[in-house]
């Protein structure tokens, strides 16, 4: 797989019984369970997740005549979502295509439940209780950087996740740099696209003293966003209230 714009595109060979065998150019590879493409794109996962999903769906649409809420809700989180969100923190979708076909998944499981089917999909999900998969790949990301942080991973985070200047600081003391790039793609890697969602987060949610209690705070503070298919609102600062972050 040749990478980069600039890249000469060279032949390369392996010795094979002193045989020189030229290597198959490939434009996408699957590697731990991620494809990537020599665009550094994850447009095609998403479409091998999503095939995936359909498939799961359609079999337990034929299995299943007896389908309310707790059933469809307890087969779709087991066998159909752990698919979609597989090392989601690397592959996070970029585009609005992307997010819509994710969704358009969840959007068909959950019409599979009887008497739900004409009900509006923000309804469905509140009333199944499934926040919407935007929502959840950024609590995944918020959760990778608290682990990173607090150092539950056996790698340094400063070149990954460098933290910003003590003198610079408003906000909280576990704030992160916000470094600059020209490229789109490294604007969605990780740890670019992380920083200021991190940094908007009230010092009550990031000093949290374990991981089970950062997600319960998190999980207050972005409270009213559960069911939102919005990115966006996420990036916005959100006022906050103490008594409802701080768990009793």
């Amino acid at each position: 797989m040749h990478l980069g714009y600039e890249n000469s595109k060279a032949t390369y060979t392996m010795i094979n019984d002193k045989v020189e065998v030229p290597l198959e150019h490939s434009t996408e590879e699957k590697d731990l369970g991620v494809w990537t493409d020599d665009k550094l794109k994850f447009a095609g996962h998403v479409g091998h997740i999503v095939a995936k999903g359909g498939q799961l769906l359609g079999l337990i649409k034929r299995s299943f005549v007896h389908r309310d809420v707790d059933v469809i809700k307890t087969l779709y989180t087991a066998l159909v979502r752990p698919h979609l969100e597989y090392a989601n923190v690397v592959w996070h979708p970029r585009y609005k295509k992307e997010i819509e076909q994710l969704e358009r998944v969840q959007r068909r499981a959950t019409k599979l439940v009887c008497g739900l089917q004409h009900v509006p999909y923000e309804s469905r999900l509140r009333q199944m209780e499934l926040p919407s998969l935007v929502y959840r790949r950024y609590c995944g990301d918020m959760i990778e950087v608290f682990k990173y942080l607090h150092g539950m991973y056996s790698v340094s985070s400063s070149e990954l996740l460098p933290r910003a200047p003590v003198s610079a600081l408003r906000g909280h003391e576990y704030k992160l740099l916000k470094r600059h790039c020209r490229s789109h793609v490294r604007l969605t890697f990780f740890s670019y696209r992380v920083v200021t969602l991190w940094n908007n987060l009230p010092s009550e949610v990031v000093s949290a003293p374990s991981l089970n209690t950062f997600k319960g705070r998190l999980d207050k503070y972005w409270g009213h966003h559960r069911y939102s298919l919005d990115p966006s609102v996420f990036v916005q600062r959100q006022p906050v209230n103490s008594q409802q972050v701080t768990p009793a």
